[in-house]
Formats: structure tokens, sequence, C-alpha cells
């Protein structure tokens, strides 16, 4: 198991141990059921791993994936239903083979984009949220249409760098935790009993995402290609 999880430094315990309360504290207090803490916790865990290159990132990550699909269906958010469903599932797989297999000495190889991969990056993501966007508008039952479209997009784009192993995936991920965090709090504000948990989720993937890009910017090693 060492050999998946790696090595934890005093930080990375530290916030984990931190946000496991916060999760604990919140289910007790707003009676939240057994199923939406597990998602969390997986969640945390999943994102935790991903900052560190580690491999057992996309096991938690399996679990994390379906559990909150169905937290979404249950919230009218289905771009977020298809986004894990349809995209999620399989890239847990494919990426799990892909770290697996470039490593050099144990530890996941990565690397940096060129400013021209950068802006290309940024305009798919503009165009993207705004077309996906439109047609989300259009479903019955649809929440925050714009807003759900823009965390499906940055979400999609954000794995495919994780995959090929970019640490711009994390500066992606800062912009799609802030996105998400909105989105959960007007889902709270028109009576979410998921809500209040999932903005405490987001809001840790949004600090981890800060310490992944820290991580990865120093294993990346300035190599852009």
């Amino acid at each position: 198991m060492k050999k998946f999880m790696g090595r934890w430094n005093a930080f990375e315990l530290a916030w984990l141990l931190l946000f496991t309360l916060v999760a604990v504290g919140f289910t007790i207090a707003s009676k939240d059921s057994l199923f939406g803490f597990t998602v969390f916790i997986t969640g945390v865990l999943c994102v935790v791993l991903a900052a560190k290159g580690s491999l057992m990132s996309y096991v938690f990550g399996m679990y994390n994936t379906v559990g909150y699909a169905y937290l979404a269906y249950t919230n009218g958010l289905f771009g977020e239903v298809m986004l894990n469903v349809f995209f999620f599932v399989p890239m847990n797989v494919i990426g799990f083979y892909m770290w697996k297999n470039n490593r050099q000495g144990g530890k996941l190889s990565m690397r940096q984009m060129k400013l021209k991969g950068l802006l290309l990056v940024t305009g798919v993501c503009v165009l993207s949220s705004l077309l996906l966007g439109l047609g989300l508008s259009f479903i019955r039952g649809q929440n925050s249409p714009y807003i759900d479209a823009i965390t499906t997009v940055l979400s999609i784009v954000a794995t495919f760098l994780m995959v090929r192993r970019f640490k711009e995936q994390w500066l992606v991920y800062i912009v799609l935790n802030m996105f998400t965090v909105v989105l959960w709090v007007i889902r709270m504000l028109e009576g979410s009993a998921d809500g209040l948990l999932m903005i405490v989720m987001w809001s840790a993937y949004l600090i981890n995402a800060g310490y992944g890009y820290y991580n990865w910017n120093k294993g990346a090693k300035g190599v852009a290609v």
C-alpha cells in the first residue's frame, strides 16, 4: 500500500485530518447521510493523492465519481451527471494506466506546457463553456446552466491535462473549484440538503489545487513540452 500511497508530510496529514473533522462535524450537524460523507472523504483523498502524483488517486476517484454523479442528479445538475458518468469513469481507468507507465524511480514524471498550449486551452474553455451553457439552458429542470457548463468544461480539460501529466491542470482546477463552490452556494440557498457539505468539499479541493500546483511545479523542473 505504501508503494501506491507514497509518503505523507506534516502538511498533508494535517490538511487531511482537518477536513475530515470538518466533514464529520457538518455531517452530524446537518444530519447528512453516511453516503454523502463517504463521497466527501474519497474526494479529499483523491485530490490529495493527485497532488502527490499517487496512483491511488484514481482508485478513490472512481468511488467519488459515481457518488458525486448521484448527488448531482438529485440536485438537477445534469451536466455534472453526464460529465461524471460518461467521462470521469472511463478516464479514471485510462489515467491509472497512463500514470503507471510514466514513472521514473517510483515517482510520476511531470511536465509543463508552452505559452501557445496555454492560450489554446484558454480559448477552448471559453468557447466550449458558452456553447454547452446555451445547450443546457434548454433542458427542463436544469439549474444554473452556464455555471454548470463552465464547471463541466473545466473538469474535462483539467482531466485531460492531468492524464497527460501537465502541471497546468492545477491552474484549471483552481478556477474550476471556485465556480463549483459558487454553484453549490446557489443550490444551498435554493434549499439543497447536500449543499453545505458539497461547499466544504469543493473548498477543500480549492486549497489542494494550490498545493498541487506548488508540488507539480517543482516536479516539472521547468521543462516545457
